[in-house]
């Protein structure tokens, strides 16, 4: 029963009076599915919670209560996410700043625009995690400057993250030089150094990260703030650059999405050992043409693949990409932005995977649309079948031609008719994914929903289209599947009859 009763929770035709109904009944999962609901009032929204205490915050962050609606003392999480967001008071700061939960602290830390007083509170915590945290979060230069040089180093890997940290003091935490040691870490102020964190370490309450080490000069800390510094952009480029040949291929794989180095660290980074490096590489929106068509013969497909989304990539190279790598399934950037004239070229190519390349997109001129309809390869048709504009009469042509492999495209087309569709639920062999894709589209007829419900996966899709007969909507309250059944409890076309018995007979119980 309660699987239908989130059904209903989510149902956009559930009138305001069983709404009210529902918040009577809730628990954690249906208070979840009623503090989504587009039309929860704050009447409702303050029920909920006198009912559903841990949907406060829920209710907070998606807008449905207030300031007025939280006392900050009975509910200090609430008071903590409309803060998170902005709108809380700055009175409630002060008082969690000195919550007994560090983790209450912690939170508050990640907080915007807190009060000069809440700050200096924080970055004095006794607790380095809450400090950590202000160190991360705070939009303020000044108090990541001061932190800069806390005696903790997880606080100064933290500042080290921070874009609001000066860039002189990210490159002095870059190198260590020119200020005094930190004098502890994470790992020192548990364990007994030197100490390496075993990787498959079996203690449950242990939170130290995976190599984790500390020898007295606390290297995994300051390893990590050197990565973190290294991708923070506001680290001055010149200080990073060199980087690029370092040792270490997590500090050289820091490097490989920033967009204001030299050139020569782009081609050293290129030709990095690590396929990950490469890919980053390839994905860097500063990377030129000339090492665009360099790397496109790069060994490793998922580089290949970056490439291909690359917002420079030369038509010609993304033709060659979308045939070795497997990069022309969907609409690439270049091709987004291609002109009328480079459209044209494209689909004009003898090439069936520069064809399919520009296939992908949507708002292609009507002839050209036609012609790549009629395209005598598969995949180009493929691409192009869910294109707006098409006809019944095209879209039935791709499937004689084509069949199975066009098929879930077709029925995704937006204009495809109801009769088309539901013919298409009777093809031989059947496809499965053009159930699904039928189960979801907004012309589907009863018949080819009917047809839709016969299969496992498109089942609880079309269970929650409004287009089914209500007697058959709730028929499929009571199937065996329970997403089935909460699908129907949601749809819109279900009888608001139906919506309150199912309510009333939970009610009648509790």
């Amino acid at each position: 029963m309660h699987h239908l009763l989130c059904g209903l929770a989510a149902n956009p035709a559930l009138p305001p009076e069983l709404v009210d109904r529902l918040i009577s009944l809730a628990d954690d999962d249906l208070a979840d599915d009623l503090a989504c609901r587009g039309d929860l009032s704050r009447a409702q929204a303050v029920a909920l919670v006198e009912r559903v205490e841990e949907s406060a915050v829920r209710l907070a962050y998606e807008g449905r209560l207030t300031a007025a609606d939280i006392d900050p003392v009975a509910r200090p999480d609430a008071a903590l996410a409309l803060l998170d967001r902005g709108a809380g008071r700055p009175e409630w700061a002060r008082l969690l700043a000195t919550d007994p939960s560090h983790g209450r602290r912690e939170k508050l830390a990640a907080c915007p625009r807190l009060p000069p007083d809440v700050v200096d509170t924080l970055a004095a915590d006794p607790d380095v995690r809450v400090v950590a945290e202000l160190a991360l979060w705070t939009t303020t230069p000044d108090v990541t400057a001061r932190l800069a040089t806390h005696p903790h180093a997880e606080v100064r890997r933290a500042v080290a993250a921070n874009e609001a940290t000066p860039p002189a003091e990210l490159a002095t935490l870059l190198t260590g030089e020119g200020r005094p040691a930190a004098r502890g870490c994470l790992v020192c102020d548990r364990e007994e150094i030197p100490f390496v964190h075993d990787p498959q370490c079996s203690r449950p309450d242990c939170e130290l990260s995976a190599g984790a080490s500390c020898d007295g000069s606390h290297e995994s800390t300051v390893h990590r703030t050197r990565e973190a510094a290294l991708r923070n952009p506001a680290t001055p480029a010149e200080s990073v650059a060199a980087f690029a040949d370092h040792p270490s291929m997590l500090l050289r794989w820091a490097l490989a999405t920033r967009q204001d180095l030299p050139r020569q660290a782009y081609v050293r980074l290129a030709a990095d050992p690590t396929p990950g490096v490469r890919t980053d590489i390839a994905g860097n929106p500063a990377l030129d043409e000339a090492l665009i068509r360099v790397m496109a013969d790069d060994r490793d497909p998922a580089v290949r693949r970056a490439l291909a989304h690359h917002p420079r990539a030369p038509l010609d190279v993304l033709t060659g990409l979308a045939a070795t790598a497997k990069a022309g399934a969907t609409l690439l950037p270049r091709v987004a932005a291609a002109s009328p004239v480079e459209i044209e070229d494209l689909a004009s190519s003898p090439d069936p995977a520069a064809r399919m390349l520009v296939a992908h997109r949507r708002d292609l001129p009507p002839g050209i649309r036609d012609r790549l309809a009629d395209d005598p390869d598969a995949k180009v048709v493929k691409a192009v079948a869910p294109h707006p504009g098409l006809t019944e009469a095209q879209l039935r042509v791709m499937v004689e031609r084509h069949g199975v492999r066009v098929l879930a495209k077709v029925a995704a087309n937006p204009d495809a008719t109801p009769a088309l569709l539901e013919e298409l639920t009777r093809h031989e062999p059947p496809v499965q994914k053009a159930f699904r894709e039928i189960a979801r589209h907004r012309a589907a007829p009863v018949a080819a929903l009917l047809a839709c419900l016969k299969d496992s996966q498109a089942r609880p899709t079309a269970a929650a289209h409004p287009a089914l007969p209500p007697e058959i909507i709730t028929e499929l309250l009571t199937d065996t599947d329970c997403r089935t059944a909460e699908a129907a409890a949601s749809n819109p076309s279900l009888p608001t009859a139906v919506m309150a018995d199912l309510a009333w007979r939970r009610w009648r119980r509790d």
